[in-house]
């Protein structure tokens, strides 16, 4: 990188001769332009890395984008660049994001007049290959077929009605957006060719650690061993603050000082993949074995990780403390055991589709006899879409009673449930009937009825389907471009394609190999369960996973044999339904037993009627139910309050 005074011109020079320091500035679009920043300046880090797209990003924007109306990058990316170019310039820092979004290209251009304008002279480059959106649209125009589902081949998966309708009749029309997951490649490619930021659209969420990593140590294509460990460090520190103490299990263990401005994590990758993930000195935050766990645990589909580099084997995964004891002081936390073996034929390809229009409407209900009042307005209110005989028409209709009054309430509050009215349908006019229902039976309310907002919440919105398919990567056309001061394209690097391929298996599905009797664990005593164990759980488009650990060895036997299917379908309760399937793996080295519930979140997250679209509680819920837990775990785990 050309260097500014105050640079590190020696930087470089020590490229392979030590650990790769890569600090991630963000896991989401939100993630504000100061992060990058405070990553490049809080501490000595080569490259800043940033995850700034979930799946809906892209298709949100899209029909905005082509119509002008929006830039097609993430504005905070752009925040960030500019907060933090001329510190990374005078650092000699490289920083590679995923910012870009549905236009990379112009991403780069701004990063580029930001560069010129204070004299940085950077080299800039863009990542292409990931649209297919014209391609999917010219396939369904000519073939009348979109790919094949990701999960087509296994037929225990359940696929939602509408999803499984379009792919038997697409319609090019109803296409919003059609990225495929790309890997590192281009990344690795534009590297070598000197570029100081690379702005990349839809690649995975892990490859710009991993490009970084390949790059900074010269790993061959088949390094699979050390890309996986990449892989795995990518996904550990892709989640903004994730693995430094957010969204954390056991937060209530922590001093709420520590969890307030979080820093964004780190991770120093060896030669031979060897990972420490750890945060800048003197930072609030905590990294330790089970924050690091539960990320790992974090929106996984089994034992396999996919990629379109390498596949990670996972099940040899070991995840240890480096440093001091004391709780507050530990920062670093190293990550040994994966294995590598060739990536699939097969890419990703999110496609977004107009999945129609919804809306939910807010309702509450204070005092006695609340389920009583609930099942009334249901009734009132169907009674009334009766009447204009359009009950069925509604592709997705459903009353969510949420909470439980407390027994001899001391509030008002405490008395307090409220009811989720949420609607789905194929055209807007059919929720706005439904608006005007509930205001034709306002005034039929039961006692205790009252409104949290007004009932403009009920007007109905454009809701996109999400449709993950499978793209060949010797089909797809990755390449890495420079850009010149006027913005054009002044040399182009076509990434080319892995050199060999492995069939995607069947994933692994099975109960523990080594059971124990229960019974050599008594007495028990009823417990939550979350009182001796920790848990993380994400979205997977349609699906959700849950990982659950034990933190002690002694209770792995106990805990393996417990945590089945059939122990995860019960305490599911009512929100288990058998059109779901449910695919169970093991870590042993983490004492975590990890389960896949295809078909819960219906039709993936933009969509999905369930409150909690992304899964991320549906571990705290898991954790909150009452089993028999063996007497001295609970004993043994009172220091830990776990």
């Amino acid at each position: 990188m050309n260097q500014v005074s105050g640079g590190r011109p020696d930087r470089w020079e020590e490229r392979g001769l030590r650990e790769v320091r890569i600090a991630n500035c963000s896991g989401a679009r939100g993630d504000p332009g100061y992060q990058m920043r405070r990553q490049a300046e809080l501490g000595d880090v080569d490259f800043i890395t940033g995850d700034y797209l979930a799946e809906m990003n892209m298709a949100e924007h899209a029909e905005t984008y082509r119509k002008g109306q929006h830039p097609g990058y993430e504005p905070f990316a752009l925040q960030g660049l500019r907060e933090t170019l001329q510190l990374a310039a005078q650092k000699g820092i490289k920083i590679v994001i995923n910012g870009g979004s549905l236009n990379p290209r112009g991403l780069a251009q701004e990063t580029m007049k930001l560069s010129s304008d204070w004299g940085l002279d950077l080299r800039i480059a863009f990542v292409s290959g990931d649209d297919l959106f014209e391609q999917v649209k010219e396939d369904i125009d000519k073939l009348h077929s979109v790919p094949d589902h990701f999960d087509a081949a296994n037929s225990k998966v359940p696929i939602d009605p509408a999803i499984q309708s379009f792919a038997e009749k697409p319609s090019s029309d109803s296409i919003v957006s059609a990225n495929a997951y790309l890997g590192a490649r281009a990344i690795v490619r534009g590297l070598e060719a000197g570029a100081d930021i690379i702005i990349c659209g839809r690649v995975a969420d892990a490859s710009p650690v991993i490009g970084a990593a390949w790059f900074w140590h010269s790993w061959s294509e088949t390094s699979y061993d050390e890309l996986a460990q990449a892989l795995v460090a990518g996904h550990l520190i892709e989640c903004s603050a994730y693995v430094t103490g957010a969204n954390y299990a056991a937060f209530y263990e922590v001093d709420p000082e520590q969890l307030l401005d979080l820093p964004f994590p780190i991770a120093a990758i060896e030669s031979d993949g060897t990972t420490v993930i750890c945060k800048h000195a003197n930072t609030k935050g905590l990294v330790t074995e089970d924050t690091v766990k539960c990320q790992f645990l974090y929106e996984l589909q089994g034992n396999r990780y996919l990629n379109s580099d390498v596949t990670a084997v996972l099940d040899g995964i070991k995840i240890d403390q480096v440093g001091p004891d004391s709780l507050v002081h530990i920062t670093r936390v190293r990550v040994t055991g994966v294995r590598g073996q060739p990536p699939p034929p097969t890419t990703k390809l999110a496609i977004f589709f107009r999945g129609g229009y919804q809306s939910q409407i807010l309702l509450n209900a204070t005092g006695y006899a609340t389920m009583e009042k609930w099942a009334l307005y249901e009734r009132q209110i169907r009674f009334g879409l009766g009447k204009l005989d359009i009950v069925d028409q509604f592709q997705v209709l459903e009353f969510q009673v949420i909470g439980v009054n407390e027994p001899d309430p001391q509030s008002q509050l405490a008395s307090t449930t409220y009811c989720r009215l949420f609607a789905q349908a194929r055209t807007p006019d059919l929720v706005q009937k439904l608006l005007k229902v509930v205001g034709e039976f306002g005034m039929q309310h039961f006692s205790g009825f009252h409104l949290s907002l007004d009932l403009r919440t009920g007007l109905p919105l454009p809701f996109y389907t999400y449709y993950p398919a499978k793209v060949p990567q010797n089909e797809l056309r990755e390449a890495v471009h420079f850009i010149s001061k006027s913005g054009e394209v002044e040399r182009s690097l076509d990434a080319g394609h892995p050199p060999q391929y492995q069939e995607i298996q069947v994933r692994d599905d099975y109960e523990t190999v080594s059971p124990v009797s229960l019974d050599t664990f008594k007495p028990t005593t009823a417990a939550r369960l979350g009182d001796v164990a920790l848990a993380r759980s994400g979205d997977k488009g349609a699906n959700l996973n849950i990982g659950l650990f034990v933190r002690k060895s002694q209770a792995w036997p106990w805990f393996r044999t417990f945590m089945t299917r059939d122990r995860l379908r019960q305490l599911m309760g009512k929100d288990w339904s058998e059109e779901y399937h449910v695919e169970r793996v093991e870590f042993p080295n983490l004492y975590a037993v990890h389960f896949v519930i295809y078909g819960i979140l219906g039709k993936g997250v933009s969509s999905s009627s369930r409150l909690d679209s992304l899964g991320k509680g549906f571990a705290d819920f898991i954790r909150d139910r009452v089993v028999d837990v063996p007497t001295h775990f609970l004993r043994s785990s009172q220091k830990t309050n776990l």
